[in-house]
């Protein structure tokens, strides 16, 4: 006979439900059919919490990407003013409030720009002093006509061509009404990046001109804070300045329908990814009872010999959160290492000229993280209890006769 070996001496200081799941997990190697169900079940639960990561990190990263370029184009607190009111007066007034850094005169409006024999449709944004930030890359900030890079080379311009611009108001004459056109010299271009696509019908030229060429109707004031965190408080206090119609709107009330379709698009995609786990959780359910019905007899002999039924509860939830923490911890290690090479090497790269960006970013969140912990966690946490609960309520005589 060979000699038994010894166990080894963690094994002995392990408490009685530590050791009797350790003993149940190394069991399930010599049934093949059990061992396949933990493989599945540990497989299926990391494959699910893999594609979360994955999933979350990715809408993080794109979302985080569109936030800095919505808020890079957003003023901190906008105000609308009615046509009767006095920009250039209320601008200083509101420039000497506390916690303002700058206030700028800002005017929209559609028009045209003549290319050709053709006049092609364009966003005019009509500025005060400087170009403005949220017109970035741009060649000069020196005050003129400014055109988008992608749409100066498509229409043949270059620094110093004359460009005429039509007004959307004609100017009526003797004969009739007749088209309102300003001719600028171009200053410079400007370019966002990756998207420089929004950038296609959009021109900025000086107020003066822009007044001229879209009267005072959608005049407002721009107001630059501390910062954006800062916005709401330096909008309590720049209201009570305002004169009657004037209508203030921070950069969340601009955005508002954009951000709540961001965490909509989240909160769905997490929500439909997640069907993954429960699937993991009834294979590991199912390991659990498979075991419990094949060592249906040691567990009444453990009842017999004076073990509780709390004890071998605790037994089988430890062996089920150990299955299930294999599976979180394989997950975690798949999903973290996926998002990171998918970001590092740029590996979801959609084409430049058709998507507003040249690849996907990936942003791992903590917040994120902690979510698909608990949430998965917890649910593996319920199954094992489900499993456990059935071996408790084993009554030891039963077992035994069967």
């Amino acid at each position: 006979m060979s000699p038994r070996r010894d166990r080894p001496s963690w094994h002995l200081a392990l408490p009685f439900p530590v050791m009797l799941a350790a003993r149940y997990l190394r069991s399930t190697r010599r049934d093949s059919f059990v061992s396949l169900l933990s493989i599945l079940a540990a497989g299926g639960l990391a494959l699910g919490v893999a594609a979360l990561v994955l999933v979350l990190a990715g809408l993080s990263g794109l979302q985080a990407f569109l936030r800095a370029d919505v808020l890079a184009r957003t003023p901190h607190v906008e105000i609308e003013l009615p046509a009767a009111a006095d920009a250039g007066r209320l601008a200083a007034e509101l420039a000497a409030t506390d916690g303002v850094r700058a206030v700028r005169r800002i005017l929209r409006g559609r028009g045209w720009v003549v290319v050709g024999a053709t006049a092609q449709p364009v966003d005019v944004v009509a500025y005060e002093g400087r170009l403005p930030s949220f017109f970035p890359g741009a060649s000069s900030r020196e005050e003129g006509l400014y055109v988008g890079s992608v749409q100066a080379a498509a229409w043949g311009l270059e620094p110093g061509d004359v460009v005429e611009i039509v007004s959307p108001r004609p100017t009526l004459t003797p004969f009739g009404p007749a088209p309102r056109i300003h001719r600028l010299p171009l200053a410079g271009t400007f370019s966002s990046g990756r998207t420089e696509q929004r950038d296609e019908r959009r021109i900025a030229v000086p107020l003066a001109v822009g007044r001229r060429l879209l009267g005072d109707a959608g005049l407002r004031l721009e107001v630059e804070g501390e910062g954006f965190e800062a916005a709401l408080e330096l909008a309590g206090r720049l209201r009570p300045k305002l004169p009657p119609g004037a209508e203030l709107r921070t950069w969340q009330d601009l955005n508002r329908g954009l951000f709540f379709a961001l965490r909509l698009e989240k909160g769905l995609m997490f929500a439909a990814i997640f069907l993954i786990v429960p699937i993991a959780a009834l294979a590991l359910v199912t390991v659990l009872v498979l075991l419990i019905v094949s060592k249906r007899g040691e567990i009444g002999m453990l009842r017999a010999m004076g073990a509780t039924a709390g004890e071998l509860e605790r037994a089988f939830l430890a062996l089920g959160s150990l299955l299930g923490g294999i599976g979180l911890t394989a997950g975690f290690a798949l999903g973290i290492g996926l998002a990171l090479a998918c970001d590092r090497l740029e590996l979801l790269s959609p084409p430049g000229d058709v998507y507003f960006i040249d690849h996907v970013p990936f942003a791992i969140q903590a917040q994120d993280l902690l979510l698909v912990l608990l949430a998965t966690a917890g649910l593996t946490l319920g199954a094992a209890v489900y499993a456990a609960r059935r071996a408790a309520a084993l009554e030891p005589v039963e077992a035994l006769r069967r």
